[in-house]
């Protein structure tokens, strides 16, 4: 069985609202520094309140477009 990862798409989500990751959290009413982390990938798990605050302020229904679950990546 492939190893599994949870990827958090923040960083497409505010190019694609041509928006700042500062602005994202204003809208959302979350610290930067609890989104920064996420956003560049060095942190997987994310806080649901904070799933749902994003999802309202960027006005996505589905939660995929936030997050999704890929297979590792192999070094080889």
């Amino acid at each position: 069985m492939k190893a599994k990862r949870i990827v958090v798409h923040i960083q497409d989500l505010i190019e694609q609202e041509n928006i700042s990751l500062r602005e994202l959290g204003r809208q959302a009413d979350i610290q930067i520094s609890a989104l920064s982390p996420l956003a560049s990938g060095k942190k997987q798990r994310i806080d649901l309140g904070h799933l749902k605050r994003i999802a309202e302020s960027l006005d996505i229904k589905d939660m995929n477009e936030i997050i999704s679950i890929e297979d590792e990546e192999e070094n080889a």
